[in-house]
C-alpha cells in the first residue's frame, strides 16, 4: 500500500514528465546559433528573440524523444506520449517568448509563471489525449517539484555560465 502510494505519487509522475523536462533543459546545454525566427518580425517586434534557436529547438526535440525511447521498453505507451510532451513543452516555451515580445519585454527578462510553468502546462495539454496521466497527488507533486527544480537548475546553469540570467 505504501509502495503503491510512493510509486503513484512520486516515481511515476517523474517518469511521465521527464521527456518534457529533458526537452526544456537541452537547449541550455546545446542551444545557441541561428535564431528560430531568423530575426523576422511580427507587427514590428521580433517573433521569439535571439534566445530561441534552431539548434536549441532541435536539441530539445531530440532530448525529449530520446527519453521517451529509453522509457519505451518499460512503458511502451510513453514513446508517443513523449513526442507530444516534447512538442507541447516547445510550444509552451515559444508561446511564452512570443507573448514576452508582444509585451515589449526584452529577451531573457524574467516572466513569472510562464518561465517556470509554460513548458509544463503545454506539455500536459498536448499529451492529455493519450492518457496515462499521473493521479491528482502526482500532478500536485509535479507542480511543486517543477517550480523548485526550475529555480535550482536555472541558478546552477547561471553559475556554470550556461545561462545569462538565473531564471
Amino acid at each position: 500500500m505504501l509502495l503503491d502510494f510512493l510509486y503513484l505519487t512520486f516515481i511515476y509522475p517523474i517518469i511521465y514528465i521527464f521527456p518534457a523536462y529533458a526537452a526544456n533543459g537541452a537547449p541550455v546545454i546545446f542551444g545557441g546559433g541561428t535564431p528560430l525566427d531568423l530575426k523576422k518580425k511580427f507587427r514590428g517586434k521580433r517573433i521569439f528573440g535571439d534566445h530561441k534557436t534552431i539548434r536549441g529547438t532541435l536539441s530539445s526535440v531530440i532530448a525529449g524523444i530520446a527519453v521517451g525511447a529509453l522509457e519505451f521498453p518499460f512503458f511502451p505507451y510513453m514513446l508517443v506520449i513523449a513526442i507530444f510532451l516534447t512538442i507541447g513543452a516547445n510550444f509552451g516555451d515559444l508561446i511564452g517568448s512570443f507573448i514576452k515580445r508582444r509585451l515589449r519585454m526584452e529577451s531573457g527578462k524574467h516572466f513569472p509563471i510562464f518561465d517556470q510553468y509554460g513548458f509544463f502546462i503545454f506539455a500536459f495539454i498536448f499529451a492529455l489525449p493519450f492518457g496515462y496521466l499521473p493521479d491528482l497527488y502526482g500532478i500536485i507533486f509535479l507542480i511543486a517539484i517543477t517550480g523548485i527544480t526550475h529555480l535550482l537548475t536555472n541558478k546552477g546553469a547561471y553559475k556554470l555560465n550556461l545561462k545569462n540570467v538565473p531564471w
